[in-house]
């Protein structure tokens, strides 16, 4: 999938294109931007900075077994990650679990739907049949976010503080 551009999302052109190996540094920047609870969220507990060699396995996706869209607007003449949705292979060769992040001030307004339909369509092209997500229980956000794809819920049966969201493609 290539770069696409989004005019109308809270007023303002968001790009939407594949994440690129030199994307590291943007990566890092995004994260250290998230609230506490966005990462909190995101990363099922307290993190406030990943390691370089963690940062540089995000930013490294092969299209198949991994891959991941960011979010993107101009600032200062300079690309700005506001988002990014991923996934990564499960130990079953059709099912992915898949990852969405948002910049706390660009959510609920529509980006995360955007971001996950990448993700669907970029899964369903390389003969995904399933796509899941475990996040906290606490995740409203999440929880809104997977009912509007139609994704069914479940309480994790190893932590009863989790719900694994499941779709079928």
């Amino acid at each position: 999938m290539s770069e696409e551009l989004y005019p109308m999302i809270a007023g303002e052109t968001v790009t939407v294109r594949p994440i690129r190996k030199s994307d590291v540094d943007m990566e890092r920047d995004f994260i250290r931007r998230l609230s506490p609870d966005s990462k909190h969220f995101r990363f099922l507990g307290g993190v406030s900075e990943l390691p370089p060699d963690e940062l540089k396995r995000l930013c490294d996706v092969d299209g198949n077994h991994t891959m991941a869209f960011v979010a993107t607007v101009r600032r200062a003449d300079r690309e700005l990650e506001i988002g990014v949705s991923r996934y990564a292979q499960d130990s079953e060769a059709d099912v992915r679990e898949i990852a969405i992040t948002v910049a706390d001030e660009w959510q609920h307004k529509g980006l995360g739907l955007v971001l996950m339909r990448h993700l669907i369509e970029a899964a369903k092209a390389k003969g995904v049949r399933q796509l899941y997500s475990i996040d906290l229980a606490s995740n409203t956000a999440m929880a809104a976010l997977a009912r509007g794809l139609g994704m069914k819920s479940l309480r994790d049966p190893s932590d009863s503080n989790q719900l694994i969201y499941s779709l079928t493609l």
